[in-house]
C-alpha cells in the first residue's frame, strides 16, 4: 500500500508513503514530555491539521492503546501509520518514534558509564533527580484525577499501594487481579458504547500475524540466549519480554515494577543509578520507557565492558519495542469492536485505578532513596518495611525538590526547564560554583 487516500472534509486527496514517513520522523524528534504530551502532539498533526485521521478513529485507536501493555503513544503511532499504509506504515511510524531518542538514549548511557562518578556529573544528576520526583508526583496527580472518579477506584488504589509497597506484590498480579474485576463486577465506566459495530476479519488472518510476530520476537532471543557467552543477555531478554507482557498503565506505572526488581531482586543497578536513568529518559523525545535500554545497556556495560553494553541494549530494545508490533497489527483490524466492549472498559477503568496505588509506590519509593542516601529494608513476616536512615537526609535534595515543584505546579514551566534549572542548581549547591 503505497499511497493512501484521506478525506479530511475540504478534499479527498493521497497520501504517500513518503510524506507520512517525513512526518513520523517529525513526530520522532519533537515526542518529548510523556505519553499525554505526545499524544496531544499526534491529534494536532494527524487529525486537526492533515485530517489523515478523524476523532472517532483517532479516540477509539487511543481507547485500544491503552488497554494494551507497552508505551501506548508509540502504539498509537504505529496504529496511525498503519491506518494509511498497511504494515510498512506502521513499521515506519512505529520505529521513527523510538530510534531518534533510543540513539540519543544510548549516547547518554555510554557517557554515564564512563563519566558518571565525575562530581560535575553527579552534580548535574542529583539536581535532575530533585526534579524527576517532582514530575513523577505530578504524574501521581493528574492520573488520580481521571482514574479516581468512584469510591471504588479509591478503594482498588488504595489496595494496590499496599499491596506492592507493603505486601512487596508483584505487579502483574496486582493488574490481573484489577482487570479480573473490572471486567466481570465492573467499575462504573463514565462512556457506555451505544452499539457495538461488526468486524469482518478472518481468524485466520490474525492467527497468522501472531505466529509471525511471535517467531520475530522470540526467535533472537532464543538464539542469543543459546549462542551468547554472557548469560546477562539472556536475562534481560527474558525480563523485558515478560515487562513487555505486564506493562499496562504508562511508564511511571511500568517504572515501579522495573526498578524494584532490577534494583533488589536482579542487583544490577543501584537505586541511584535507576533515578538518573529515568532523568535522562526524561530529557530525551521517544517513549519515557526507553529508560529500559539505559539498564540494559549499564547491566551489560558492567559485566563486560562496552561490547557488551551495546549488545544489551539492543537485547532490551528488541524485547521491549517488538511486542508493541505484534499488539497492534494482531489487533488494529479489531479496534473500533474492542472499543466499545463495556466489559473491557470495565477492566481498563480498573487497571487504570490500580495504576494510580503504583505510581503512589513509586513516588514513595523514589522520594525515600532521592533524599536519604541509606535506606533499610525490614521484613516482618509478609510485610516490607523501608525505614530511612534520618542522619542522611540530604537537604540539598530538598531544597532543589521545593524550587522544581515551585516551577512546574506553580509557574507552569516546562518539563524541559525545570530539568535544566535543577540540575544548575545541582551544581552550584554541590560544587558551589
Amino acid at each position: 500500500m503505497a499511497e493512501a487516500e484521506v478525506t479530511n472534509g475540504r478534499e479527498s486527496r493521497q497520501i504517500s508513503l513518503r510524506e507520512a514517513s517525513r512526518l513520523w520522523a517529525k513526530i520522532g524528534f519533537l515526542s518529548y514530555g510523556g505519553p499525554a504530551a505526545q499524544i496531544a502532539l499526534m491529534h494536532k498533526l494527524i487529525v486537526e491539521e492533515r485530517g489523515w485521521l478523524n476523532e472517532r478513529q483517532y479516540l477509539s485507536a487511543l481507547s485500544f492503546c491503552m488497554l494494551l501493555p507497552g508505551p501506548e503513544a508509540m502504539q498509537l503511532a504505529t496504529y496511525s501509520g498503519w491506518r494509511l499504509h498497511g504494515v510498512r506504515g506502521g513499521l515506519i511510524a512505529g520505529l521513527m518514534f523510538v530510534l531518534p531518542g533510543a540513539l540519543i538514549m544510548l549516547v547518554f548511557g555510554m557517557v554515564y558509564a564512563y563519566f558518571g562518578n565525575v562530581p560535575l556529573v553527579s552534580a548535574l544528576f542529583l539536581g535532575v533527580k530533585a526534579a524527576v520526583l517532582v514530575i513523577v508526583i505530578e504524574a501521581l496527580l493528574r492520573v488520580s484525577k481521571k482514574a479516581l472518579q468512584r469510591s471504588q477506584h479509591w478503594v482498588i488504589a488504595g489496595l494496590a499501594f499496599i499491596g506492592i509497597f507493603i505486601l512487596a506484590l508483584p505487579f502483574p498480579l496486582l493488574v490481573l487481579i484489577a482487570g479480573l474485576y473490572g471486567f466481570f463486577v465492573g467499575t462504573g465506566s463514565l462512556e457506555e458504547p451505544k452499539s457495538v459495530p461488526s468486524t469482518n476479519v478472518r481468524w485466520t488472518s490474525t492467527l497468522a500475524t501472531v505466529v509471525i510476530w511471535l517467531a520475530i520476537w522470540w526467535v533472537p532471543l532464543i538464539l542469543v540466549a543459546l549462542l551468547a557467552d554472557a548469560a546477562i543477555l539472556a536475562q534481560l531478554g527474558w525480563f523485558f519480554s515478560k515487562l513487555a507482557v505486564v506493562t499496562f498503565g504508562g511508564a511511571y506505572a511500568v517504572l515501579a515494577y522495573m526498578a524494584q526488581d532490577v534494583v533488589n531482586l536482579h542487583g544490577w543497578l543501584a537505586a541511584g543509578t535507576m533515578m538518573d536513568g529515568l532523568g535522562l529518559a526524561e530529557t530525551t523525545p521517544g517513549p519515557l520507557i526507553l529508560v529500559t535500554q539505559f539498564v540494559g545497556f549499564l547491566s551489560a556495560f558492567g559485566q563486560g565492558g562496552l561490547a557488551l553494553g551495546l549488545a544489551g541494549a539492543v537485547v532490551t530494545l528488541w524485547a521491549t519495542f517488538v511486542p508493541c508490533f505484534l499488539w497492534i497489527f494482531a489487533g488494529a483490524p479489531y479496534i473500533e469492536w474492542i472499543a466499545a466492549q463495556p466489559r473491557l472498559r470495565g477492566a481498563l477503568t480498573a487497571i487504570t485505578a490500580a495504576v494510580v496505588g503504583v505510581i503512589l509506590n513509586l513516588s514513595v519509593w523514589f522520594a525515600l532513596h532521592v533524599f536519604f542516601a541509606e535506606v533499610e529494608q525490614r521484613q516482618l513476616g509478609p510485610i516490607t518495611l523501608w525505614q530511612p536512615v534520618l542522619y542522611s537526609l540530604d537537604w540539598r535534595v530538598i531544597v532543589m525538590a521545593l524550587v522544581s515543584a515551585g516551577l512546574l505546579l506553580r509557574l507552569r514551566w516546562g518539563m524541559m526547564r525545570v530539568l535544566a534549572m535543577a540540575a544548575a542548581m545541582g551544581v552550584i549547591l554541590t560544587l558551589g560554583l
